[in-house]
């Protein structure tokens, strides 16, 4: 530890003081007197130190960049998200929305067939098509449950469109006109002519066993003609559209590729239809008895 006289001590007692005041004067003297001169040097300063924070803020700045444009996109991605799954909630609506219109227009259709009074009726819903090559059937989700039976008769608004083979208790098949198997006694409303529209799995069924001097056209209305019992007269069947070396072809007048309701009417002619023969354990494949069969022994 250094240490002063006492008179090197009592010295600077004396004067630190007025150095101090002194030098407090000066700076507030040049301070106030030359005011230029320290703007001059911060102007110099900051010159002198611009390149250095100018480069050192160009990365800052490249980097603030790339954040905001982070965020754009991530900021694009969900809104993106959010518009798909809209559209696809539009799409399902839309859809919807179609099924719907569809269905409500079979449904106006059916409106347009009015049954008499006495006869009844059924509205079924068309939940299976056969789709195959050699059958041209549908299955409604009605049966005898519903009062349903063989030979009731098919409709839409448009006309018919075929009838009843099978029915069980909750659901029935429907042969439809254009079927290898349908046979129906019809008549050219024109002409009056009788004859039997033949399906043939094709889309427009034939008439057959036409008279050799009928005289037909296209357009000509084919109706049903009511004789067999199994059909009342009068149902609108579809005209004709084509008579080509003694073929003459049916444009149904259901669109058949197309059905999603049907009306099934009961016009009390039912009975007309042969009853299916039973099939029995008992009994053979043409309900002999099973021991005249040589393959059951």
């Amino acid at each position: 530890m250094i240490r002063l006289s006492p008179q090197l001590r009592a010295l600077l007692q004396r004067t630190t003081l007025p150095f101090l005041v002194l030098a407090s004067m000066v700076v507030i003297i040049l301070g106030k007197a030359d005011q230029s001169l320290l703007d001059s040097l911060r102007r110099t300063v900051g010159d002198a130190v611009a390149p250095a924070l100018d480069t050192a803020s160009r990365p800052l700045a490249a980097v603030g960049n790339l954040v905001d444009r982070a965020r754009g996109v991530v900021a694009m991605y969900q809104e993106n998200l959010r518009l798909t799954e809209e559209n696809e909630k539009l799409l399902q609506w839309q859809d919807a929305a179609l099924r719907l219109a569809a269905e409500n227009e079979q449904l106006r259709g059916l409106l347009r067939l009015v049954p008499e009074p006495a006869i009844s009726y059924v509205t079924a819903r068309v939940i299976a098509n056969s789709g195959g090559a050699y059958v041209r059937t549908v299955l409604i989700n009605a049966g005898s449950n519903d009062g349903l039976a063989r030979g009731q008769a098919a409709m839409t608004g448009e006309g018919l469109a075929g009838r009843l083979t099978e029915v069980g208790a909750r659901a029935a098949r429907v042969l439809l006109i254009t079927d290898l198997n349908s046979r129906i006694p019809v008549m050219v409303e024109g002409s009056r002519e009788g004859a039997v529209l033949a399906g043939d799995n094709s889309e427009r069924p034939r008439l057959q066993y036409l008279p050799a001097s009928a005289t037909l056209k296209i357009g000509d209305r084919v109706v049903t003609s009511g004789e067999g019992g199994v059909f009342p007269p009068g149902l609108p069947v579809g005209i004709i559209a084509s008579v080509d070396s003694g073929a003459v072809r049916v444009e149904p007048s259901v669109e058949l590729s197309q059905l999603g309701y049907l009306r099934i009417v009961n016009y009390g002619l039912a009975d007309a239809l042969p009853k299916p023969v039973p099939v029995s354990p008992h009994t053979g494949r043409r309900g002999k008895p099973a021991t005249d069969d040589p393959e059951l022994h």
